[in-house]
């Protein structure tokens, strides 16, 4: 059996603009066909709700704070591999097509592949907008453009382009073990597509829930601050609807359904798998697009898998990580996985989501949206623990919250000063405080400890005392001991003791 595996994503597309997450207003037949084949995992979370950090930790393994590009337009650190050239080295081709956003450039790309990618497939937006006049360039960065008389031809788009492009990588290597990342810039804004899916929302309706009438009470300032707008708005009036964002959603949904039904046609080894990056506030609490925070609507992506090696039309109810994703890649091929990967394959899970056990808990993450412009608050350090019941996000900066998505699925109530909660507080602040540790995470200090409602915390310029040093990869380098010279003998260890 070949091993082949094609990943499929969109950008901005939260997990219930897709329509088997239980939307009646969505239309996305392609995708929802696909969880009927397979496994649809319910509550999947991105490692960080912004573009460039988010695809940061799926192609490397490492969250964001770990590979150096924890801010748009910040670049993977320069001794950080990413999946293609992991699986490059064992000679297994690897295609990436569409949106990449870790080069460190402008919003575009600066349309160079990167090692481990096969150049005759790669296409980025710069690459994109080469093909294009200057004026074309233009048209297709104004939302209006949907609406012209006689509407945009599909071949126009970022999205038909690169998907023309999946399909002969995928006839070309049809009979070999294989990688391929088709990566769509859509349904983020400009939002570019054709009829019929440019109009057809416009006469339909999101429908409100209570995270909706959430006017941040009890919640950090900067949320106040970045939902100043809504707050003042009168919440009965609000129509969130974006009619754009799920006209091109579902645009993106046929956009795939090309490989989808190819992949079908043509490789019947093949596994496929469709995520996000992250999700759009939607005016839930407020707020809009993406940025400081685990709410669900921003944070929780859909996940979809599909193909032999997978459980037919199962859905997983429990919590699980984009961090995975990686590690789950490598397993798959065949490959091991480094041990500087922070996630854990989820191939067991996807062979049977009945009875394998999963760990209860993923992690979320931000520090800033990024470099080259000012916004969403600027420097806005966050970590957050989302389990099945509860989420605890430390705002560093500001108030922290907690929610128990049992009794507050709408995340409306912060019971972070809560006497009742304070047991299962401090023991998700320990166990992130934990995660901080084990991941190296170059923000970390006292100041995430010692928060105003933990007082058995106590400020320490040592903190905890400790030298933490990189993993060592198999055969890699092993750091020198500061001490000593000579090369460490482990890697976690007392600050002085060699």
């Amino acid at each position: 059996m070949k091993k082949q595996f094609i990943w499929i994503m969109s950008d901005s597309t939260r997990y219930d603009m897709i329509g088997c997450y239980g939307n009646p207003i969505i239309h996305t037949p392609c995708l929802d066909a696909l969880a009927g084949e397979g496994l649809r995992f319910d509550r999947a979370y991105t490692t960080q709700p912004v573009c460039g950090p988010a695809r940061s930790a799926l192609f490397t393994g490492q969250f964001p704070h770990s590979n150096q590009s924890w801010g748009n337009c910040m670049p993977l650190g320069a001794d950080v591999l990413t999946l293609g050239q992991r699986l490059h080295e064992k000679g297994i081709p690897c295609a990436y097509i569409g949106k990449w956003h870790l080069d460190g450039g402008d919003y575009f790309g600066n349309g160079v592949c990167p090692p481990g990618w096969d150049e005759n497939y790669w296409f980025d937006m710069k690459n994109y907008l080469d093909e294009l006049t200057p004026e074309e360039r233009v048209f297709s960065r104004k939302p209006e453009s949907n609406f012209i008389p006689g509407g945009i031809k599909s071949e126009f788009t970022f999205a038909h382009r690169c998907t023309d492009r999946a399909l002969r990588f995928m006839e070309t290597h049809k009979d070999e073990d294989f990688f391929l990342v088709l990566s769509f810039d859509e349904p983020h804004d400009p939002g570019l597509c054709p009829e019929p899916y440019c109009s057809m929302y416009l006469d339909k309706k999101w429908e409100k829930n209570p995270a909706h009438y959430d006017v941040l009470k009890d919640k950090p300032l900067y949320q106040q601050l970045w939902g100043a707008g809504g707050i003042q708005a009168d919440r009965d009036a609000l129509e969130p609807m974006n009619a754009r964002l799920l006209g091109c959603n579902s645009y993106v949904d046929s956009q795939a359904g090309r490989v989808i039904d190819r992949a079908h046609e043509l490789l019947p080894d093949a596994t496929l798998m469709y995520t996000s990056d992250h999700g759009d506030g939607m005016e839930e609490h407020c707020l809009w697009a993406k940025g400081p925070t685990a709410y669900d609507g921003i944070a929780r992506v859909p996940l979809i898998m599909a193909g032999p090696h997978v459980a037919k039309n199962k859905v997983y109810e429990g919590v699980v990580s984009h961090i995975d994703l990686p590690a789950t890649v490598l397993d798959y091929m065949g490959v091991s996985v480094p041990r500087c990967f922070e996630g854990e394959s989820l191939l067991p899970l996807m062979a049977d989501p009945d009875h394998t056990p999963h760990r209860d808990e993923a992690f979320v993450e931000f520090a800033r949206y990024e470099i080259d412009h000012d916004g969403f608050g600027g420097f806005q350090p966050m970590r957050a623990i989302v389990t099945n019941r509860y989420k605890l996000q430390i705002n560093l900066l500001d108030e922290d919250e907690l929610y128990d998505l049992e009794q507050d699925p709408h995340e409306l109530e912060n019971r972070i000063l809560h006497p009742e909660y304070a047991d299962v507080r401090n023991r998700l602040h320990d166990r992130l405080i934990e995660w901080m540790n084990e991941t190296r995470d170059p923000f970390r200090g006292y100041q995430w400890q010692c928060r105003p409602w933990r007082e058995d915390k106590k400020p320490s310029w040592a903190v905890d005392g400790m030298t933490r040093q990189r993993k060592q990869e198999e055969g890699g380098y092993r750091q020198l001991d500061y001490m000593t010279g000579l090369p460490m003998r482990s890697e976690t260890r007392v600050k002085g003791e060699s």
